[in-house]
């Protein structure tokens, strides 16, 4: 199960509709030949359906941004899982640092979410935690990361194949051109292991879960990053925009 590397694309605010569309026909073509790697695209909202209908009959894989804890009712402005579902989507991010920051986002509703989305069937919740730079300088990132696992996915039932990812994301690292050492991530990835097995397991770990990097990956850093113990994948941002770019970090990462 955790052979295959997975890289997920997180587009987030940064293209509009047709420049999504665009990009995506761009990587279909150049990524043909593409394997023994598994992508994700995650296009904002307002193009899932349409980069959905592009990847058809491809192996790259549709992700969301974000998924709101309940199925159907009053939520102006929300999307349930099983309307992601519906729409193709095979992955979602749940609770990534920026809603953290802008749309108030605590980990309370991040276990809601995780817990929803695994209530559906076909859709594998990616759920970030990470340190900022005040809490990495007074080396307090073992348990802000301890915490924030308990929190987000503490009591939830994993059950048969289901898969949950977690990305590790430091905050003070993500848009910022620069990336954590690669012995610093695997630190960080170690930890997460521990405490995952503390709170499901070892078994449950090794079968359901997998654990992934994210924060200012390029094409110069990404092999150092890749062949980490307790890493999975990653998550990946800026260069995933240029198809070039983005082509060449998957050929670093499938070497």
């Amino acid at each position: 199960m955790k052979e295959e590397k997975i890289i997920i694309a997180n587009w987030k605010m940064k293209l509009s509709l047709a420049e999504t569309i665009n990009l995506t026909k761009k990587i279909k073509t150049k990524f043909k030949d593409v394997s023994g790697v598994e992508i994700a695209i995650a296009p904002n909202f307002i193009s899932l359906l349409e980069v959905g209908a592009v990847l058809k009959g491809t192996n790259i894989k549709l992700c969301a941004q974000d998924v709101f804890w309940e199925d159907l009712g009053a939520y102006t402005g929300e999307v349930s899982p099983s309307m992601l579902v519906e729409a193709g989507c095979q992955y979602v991010i749940i609770g990534h640092s920026e809603r953290r920051k802008f749309m108030m986002e605590n980990y309370e509703m991040i276990h809601r979410e995780a817990k929803a989305v695994l209530g559906v069937e076909n859709l594998t919740p990616v759920v970030c935690i990470g340190e900022n730079w005040d809490e990495r300088k007074t080396d307090r990132r073992d348990f802000v990361l301890y915490d924030q696992l308990q929190q987000a996915l503490s009591g939830l039932d994993i059950m048969g194949n289901q898969e949950i990812i977690v990305a590790y994301e430091p905050i003070w690292a993500i848009g910022s051109g620069t990336a954590i050492e690669p012995t610093e991530a695997e630190y960080a990835h170690k930890i997460i292991k521990l405490t995952l097995n503390d709170m499901f397991g070892m078994k449950i770990v090794n079968n359901n879960f997998k654990i992934i990097y994210g924060g200012s990956i390029n094409t110069k850093n990404a092999k150092g990053f890749i062949d980490l113990d307790n890493l999975d994948g990653m998550l990946v941002g800026g260069a995933s925009l240029d198809v070039d770019e983005f082509y060449k970090l998957i050929k670093v990462i499938t070497k």
